[in-house]
């Protein structure tokens, strides 16, 4: 299939990305959220919110690791995400 017969694919399935999105969905979803994570030098914990610079408030240093997730490991040992 050459790229000139290539059609975007629509659905009721709205997915951030997909169908030519520009984000817009996705971004309007997340305004305010904000997400915490460590910091591989002095282990601070660090809130950022989307499109803020990846940076350690503290000592300046840009290596950050999201932290685990909240979900009870009791109940479910294994948590598995669909990544595409």
């Amino acid at each position: 299939m050459s790229r000139e017969q290539y059609t975007i694919p629509t659905g009721s399935q709205q997915t951030f990305g997909a169908g030519g999105s520009s984000g817009r969905e996705y971004a309007a979803d997340s305004v305010g959220t904000v997400m915490y994570y460590t910091c591989g030098d002095c282990a601070v914990r660090v809130p950022l919110e989307k499109g803020a610079p990846i940076r350690c408030q503290k000592c300046g240093a840009r290596v950050l690791y999201k932290e685990r997730t909240k979900r009870c490991v009791a109940a479910h040992p294994m948590v598995q995400f669909e990544a595409r």
